[in-house]
């Protein structure tokens, strides 16, 4: 497999993962208003245009953080290929209908679709990982919010005032209980292929 290079607009990626307002205000500025034109000469209004914005902006931020996004292609063409095809599930949602995405293939180039895919990806998987974390008890999803966020389960054990052998042997069994429902989850077996 090649090894593809960064482009230059990894800035916003980057912007985005630092949470820079000056590069939220750009992406806003120079990228939003052509989805939000797509939108609403497909079937949506501003609002559901903000919407599919947001939710994209919330999805690349996320990807960024866990630093799984390492954009070769244009920003410009990610990010609208990403609300395009959101905003086109959104329709298929509501119509309960099939809805053909008819890629311009000319214009979006292999790498900007490999891009788009792996996002996709992720999202789903940040999905099934949030409906399962769901189904777990009140102490497993504290202890484990509290592993995410602290650097040593030391801390753990002292925030939930209980004993480090405690929070270690916890947090083993809640782990073990979200990764066997995740690859139980029929999604699962799809997204690994």
């Amino acid at each position: 497999m090649e090894k593809r290079t960064i482009h230059p607009d990894q800035m916003y990626i980057d912007g985005l993962a630092s949470n820079n307002s000056a590069v939220i205000q750009s992406i806003y500025k120079k990228f939003v208003p052509k989805v939000v034109a797509y939108i609403k000469n497909n079937s949506g209004d501003e609002d559901q245009a903000q919407d599919i914005v947001q939710e994209i902006m919330i999805l690349l931020f996320n990807q960024a953080k866990a630093n799984a996004l390492q954009l070769t292609c244009p920003f410009d063409a990610y990010f609208f290929l990403l609300c395009k095809r959101k905003w086109l599930n959104e329709l298929k949602k509501t119509a309960n209908k099939g809805v053909t995405i008819n890629e311009d293939l000319a214009s979006i180039n292999e790498s900007t679709q490999e891009m788009v895919v792996q996002t996709e990806t992720f999202d789903e998987k940040q999905q099934l990982f949030d409906t399962m974390f769901q189904k777990l008890g009140d102490k497993c999803k504290e202890l484990l919010q509290w592993s995410f966020t602290l650097k040593t389960m030391e801390e753990v054990a002292e925030k939930l005032q209980v004993t480090y052998g405690y929070v270690r042997k916890k947090k083993s069994l809640c782990v073990g209980q979200l990764t066997q429902w995740i690859q139980e989850a029929q999604v699962y077996k799809s997204l690994k292929k």
